[in-house]
């Protein structure tokens, strides 16, 4: 029996069709020393069933109701063995040596936090996808952007993001984590439920110390949507509650007060600009969201760790909307800081 190094959680909830279409292919992923851990988020299609079926060296973990991302991947966690753990989406499937380079780029860097492959469309593999692409940051008003995705703006991947560059997040459909630095992080926040989860949580993994990288020398393939698909109010309604969560919980007083007379403004056109467009669904899950925030606040505490500022001192929502920077390598460079 080969020690296990590396252990791969996957979260489903009613998924059996993505397990099916991408499931194999993790099974078939060429690594000594891998588990594999279903976490059942007491699904009632089968899902669980057909896994211990087809596949017996896939450890199905069933919970008793729907955790959610964020609570599912914690105390599935609490079973994995491996130094690395991987928190992997259900709808990914993945080339059969893309954990090698991941793996060997953790054991060269030993002061490395977590990782990600590049993010590929499932249908469109040489596209970026939306999820985080190469590699996320974050600008100074908490907007999340990637290499490759700059809100709905997905490049083609012809190699432009390929040199090894620290990110400031890297994405939870495929997030590969030290233990260590998962336990320093005190793992997912809970109360997200899901969304933004994983950007928190590196967040804090850097405030602990770590580096966050996307190793481009692996890609993986992601379908989209499986959880929530783009456009349900739902989902406006979950990222922008839990990124003013975030953002409540990373930053001291007197920055997150600014942030809050500056987003509502943002914030607030981009309910405006839904409104406009005849979805009022989505603007009014922005405004029940700002809502929800303020009621969870006392839910969120901060760790005591160092305070680490965001890496992109302008807004890309005006150099997206209104200076046209479509792009990642549109940003201004001197204006990115990871220091």
């Amino acid at each position: 029996m080969n020690e296990i190094r590396v252990s791969i959680i996957i979260v489903s909830w009613n998924a059996l069709s993505l397990l099916k279409r991408c499931l194999p292919s993790v099974v078939a992923t060429e690594f000594e020393g891998l588990e594999i851990i279903l976490a059942d988020n007491a699904s009632s299609d089968g899902s669980a069933a057909w896994v211990r079926e087809a596949f017996p060296s896939v450890r199905v973990i069933r919970h008793p109701e729907n955790w959610g991302f964020a609570k599912g991947n914690n105390e599935a966690a609490k079973h994995a063995q491996g130094d690395l753990i991987v928190l992997l989406n259900n709808d990914v499937e993945v080339p059969s040596g893309w954990l090698k380079p991941i793996v060997a780029r953790f054991e060269d860097a030993p002061g490395l936090g977590a990782a990600q492959p590049k993010l590929h469309q499932f249908d469109a593999r040489n596209m970026f996808e939306y999820s985080g692409a190469a590699g996320g940051f974050l600008d100074r008003w908490g907007y999340p952007f990637a290499r490759g995705r700059v809100f709905d703006t997905l490049e083609e991947d012809t190699g432009q993001y390929d040199a090894t560059r620290e990110i400031f997040w890297a994405s939870g459909t495929c997030l590969v984590v030290r233990r260590s630095a998962w336990e320093q992080a005190s793992g997912l926040e809970e109360a997200f439920f899901m969304h933004m989860e994983e950007i928190d949580f590196c967040w804090r993994i850097r405030r602990a110390g770590w580096s966050i990288e996307c190793v481009t020398e692996s890609e993986v393939y992601h379908i989209g949507g499986g959880s929530l698909p783009a456009g349900n109010p739902r989902k406006t309604y979950l990222n922008f509650r839990n990124n003013l969560l975030m953002l409540y919980r990373n930053q001291p007083t007197r920055t997150w007060l600014l942030t809050l007379l500056v987003r509502p403004v943002l914030d607030g056109t981009a309910a405006l600009r839904a409104l406009l467009k005849g979805d009022a669904r989505e603007g009014w899950a922005i405004v029940r969201a700002y809502a929800a925030a303020h009621r969870m606040k006392s839910l969120i505490t901060d760790p005591d760790l160092p305070y680490i500022p965001l890496p992109y001192r302008r807004t890309v929502v005006v150099d997206y909307f209104l200076r046209g920077r479509t792009r990642f390598t549109d940003l201004p460079e001197h204006e990115l800081n990871l220091d």
